[in-house]
């Protein structure tokens, strides 16, 4: 059982200066109910809370943390990065070294635009899509989470041809009125939508993989028919990989899915921890921004020196787990480096999808033991658990799980010692610094409290 005391506390005093206590607005356990504990430090797989417990950690910084907590080689490319400065406003050689590979490793991206968050890279996406087709109206769809850009905090109408509606107060209805949300894994909706709107959709964005209602992956075909469509509506397709990204495949969810859209949308590892954003694609559509083209995109801490040495030493540390494997054959003989994109980190996110393999399997052991409904979805190092007897494929699916149940697993798991997102409606992460022993503790855990569920 973990303590409370000082997370109690010191949530006690961030109350009176802060709205709601937290900074962003799932810390705040709403959906689970209770007080968020506050951390002291992290390490690898484990997070430190001020009253002194650790925990094994799901949540790895809402994903970032592909390597796991403070990892050795991004402390320290941090650290040097800072001895010659915070930021600079000013050209600098790291947004130039990041640039390269991310191109290197997404062969749809001609050119990147680096920024500061993930929010900041869909905005701008749909405003360069916008403005290049010369079109107003953009298709997103139900559950996925692009940022809270204005046009973005919307959703669904009344029916599949309706115009969204503001999901915050503070969103005119007139920043919606372009916006059209649909049913994810609809291929019906959207060929509808399309005919309904001629000759007037800019963009489509989908997460191609969503992480932000749990976790549900693509039907077969799906994105295939969304590239399709696109193509032929003169239309462009926007992947936000901004969970995905690095993460799914050296190359994201577009790699592990044989799919390549127009622009892609990116953040979490490519920052190692720290802010950071970017958007890329078509050197024709990219060459619309500004100081080239007519699309204004700007931030003074865009390429910030800090944010992208961390990214660096976070996408150079997975290349290398597949570069030490092939300094010396099976004799022990020098062989040459492996520095291709095609085999980028084959180690790291194989390791991945072992322990993702094992989270799964022992899960689904552990609910059928116990006599749970659980339906459990995984991609690679992505996961969630719904509780509920059937499939989920979309939002409304998602939203037919026992809440009540998840609360609580998830107060359950935590005294346990195990951390998950605070939501039902949340991905979890698993990192290369997570060991096999570390899933068996945590099916282990949930053993025991699928038990009193």
């Amino acid at each position: 059982m973990i303590s409370r005391l000082k997370s109690e506390a010191l949530f006690a005093e961030a109350l009176k200066h802060i709205p709601g206590g937290v900074n962003s607005p799932v810390r705040a356990f709403r959906a689970v109910g209770g007080q968020p504990f506050f951390v002291e430090s992290a390490k690898g797989a484990r997070v430190k809370t001020v009253d002194g417990d650790e925990l094994i950690d799901y949540v790895g910084t809402w994903g970032p943390a592909i390597l796991g907590h403070a990892h050795p080689k991004i402390i320290a490319a941090v650290k040097a990065a800072a001895d010659h400065g915070t930021s600079f406003g000013i050209p600098n050689p790291f947004e130039v070294t990041m640039a390269k590979l991310i191109k290197s490793l997404v062969p749809s991206v001609d050119k990147v635009r680096l920024c500061n968050s993930g929010t900041e890279a869909c905005m701008s996406a749909i405003r360069l899509a916008r403005g290049f087709t010369k079109r107003d109206k953009f298709i997103k769809f139900d559950g996925c989470y692009h940022g809270h850009a204005d046009c973005l905090l919307v959703k669904a109408g009344s029916g599949a041809l309706t115009f969204g509606h503001p999901d915050s107060a503070g969103v005119p209805a007139d920043f919606a009125k372009h916006t059209l949300v649909l049913p994810f894994n609809d291929p019906k909706s959207v060929s509808a939508a399309f005919a309904a709107n001629r000759g007037q959709i800019a963009a489509v964005i989908i997460e191609p993989v969503p992480g932000n209602a749990g976790l549900y992956l693509p039907k077969p075909g799906y994105l295939e028919f969304l590239r399709k469509i696109t193509a032929e509506q003169g239309t462009v397709l926007i992947f936000d990989e901004v969970m995905t990204g690095f993460r799914l495949a050296p190359g994201g969810a577009q790699e592990r899915f044989g799919v390549r859209p127009d622009l892609s949308c990116f953040g979490k590892i490519i920052g190692g921890g720290l802010p950071v954003g970017a958007f890329g694609g078509r050197g024709d559509i990219m060459d619309f921004l500004a100081p080239l083209g007519p699309v204004y995109q700007a931030g003074t801490l865009s390429g910030n020196p800090l944010a992208m040495a961390a990214g660096i030493a976070a996408l150079d540390e997975l290349r290398s787990s597949r570069r030490k494997e092939a300094l010396t054959d099976s004799k022990g003989k020098q062989v040459s480096l492996l520095t291709s994109a095609a085999t980028f980190a084959d180690d790291a996110y194989a390791h991945l999808e072992q322990l993702g393999a094992q989270l799964e399997a022992g899960l689904r052991d552990a609910a059928k033991s116990a006599g749970v409904a659980v339906t459990f979805n995984r991609c690679g190092s992505m996961f969630c658990g719904y509780f509920t007897s059937e499939p989920v494929w979309n939002l409304g699916d998602a939203m037919k799980s026992d809440r009540e149940r998840f609360k609580k697993f998830f107060h359950g798991m935590l005294a346990e010692g195990v951390y998950l997102a605070p939501s039902q409606f949340e991905a979890g992460f698993i990192s290369t610094a997570h060991a096999p022993a570390d899933i068996e503790a945590t099916v282990k855990a949930a053993a025991k409290v699928m038990k009193t569920l």
